[in-house]
Formats: structure tokens, C-alpha cells, sequence
């Protein structure tokens, strides 16, 4: 098994807890759930479909972002 090894480096506390506190807005959090509701009900034209594949992806890469903040903060996510 190879070894990883992690960079250490120095952020403001602020900084961090900014990350840990990132959000979708909530506009952008309420078209999300309209997309995925219709993405279920089999009402999606593509362009929602790449425009809800986007929006997963991005909220999949904050939510990773943020669970990292927390841990260097030594918290968990609500």
C-alpha cells in the first residue's frame, strides 16, 4: 500500500469557517429541488438535465469543501 502524505499549511480561522459555513443560496437551493422534483417526474429537457448534473456536481464538491473545513475546526457538520 503506497503512503500519502498531506501538506500542512496555515490558513486564517476565518478563512476556514468561511468555508465551512459555504451554502447554496437559496434561490439557487429552491431551483435545485424544482430541477431534481422534475428530474424525477421524467420532465427534464436536456439543457436541465446538464444544467442539474452541474448543480450536483457543484454542491457535491462544496459539501466535501465544507466537511474538510469543519474537521480542521475540529466540528461536524449540523
Amino acid at each position: 500500500m503506497a503512503a500519502t502524505s498531506m501538506t500542512t499549511i496555515e490558513a486564517p480561522v476565518e478563512l476556514v469557517t468561511s468555508v465551512a459555513d459555504l451554502r447554496f443560496p437559496s434561490k439557487m437551493d429552491v431551483h435545485l429541488q424544482v430541477l431534481m422534483d422534475r428530474n424525477t417526474e421524467g420532465q427534464l429537457s436536456e439543457a436541465e438535465r446538464e444544467e442539474l448534473e452541474a448543480l450536483v456536481e457543484l454542491s457535491e464538491t462544496i459539501a466535501l469543501l465544507r466537511v474538510q473545513a469543519l474537521h480542521v475546526l475540529g466540528r461536524t457538520a449540523p
